[in-house]
């Protein structure tokens, strides 16, 4: 995928509620975002959600969270989202991660994700 720097995305994504901002302080309380006690499947480099999207749909006893490190791609992911929502079919069972997957051992405690997807994420 062709990245082009996409101007105000860092900032949309900041003030979107659909990104948690802070992940690291989630470790072992990602339930609490969710609030239930449904399994989390995460994805990395989810590139523009399609994917995580529609299983978030399809799924909605899993809770799912899209990481992706690239601002301006998550954008689109988040657009998608807004987009879904205004036609209420947005599902309620998805969050998205602005960050390098390197670091999922800070944001995840042991045994919190029961699944992970690494479909076409960046090397």
């Amino acid at each position: 995928m062709r990245l082009r720097k996409v101007k105000g995305a860092k900032e949309a994504i900041d003030a979107s509620s659909l990104v948690v901002h802070d992940a690291i302080a989630k470790k072992g309380h990602w339930q609490e975002v969710f609030g239930n006690q449904n399994p989390i499947h995460i994805e990395i480099g989810m590139g523009k959600g399609r994917f995580i999207t529609d299983m978030a749909t399809l799924h909605p006893e899993i809770n799912y969270i899209g990481i992706e490190m690239y601002s301006s791609v998550l954008l689109r992911a988040v657009q998608k989202m807004d987009r879904l929502a205004e036609e209420e079919k947005a599902p309620k069972n998805l969050r998205f991660l602005c960050v390098d997957a390197r670091k999922l051992g800070e944001i995840f405690a042991l045994d919190e994700i029961d699944k992970i997807y690494l479909n076409f994420s960046d090397p």
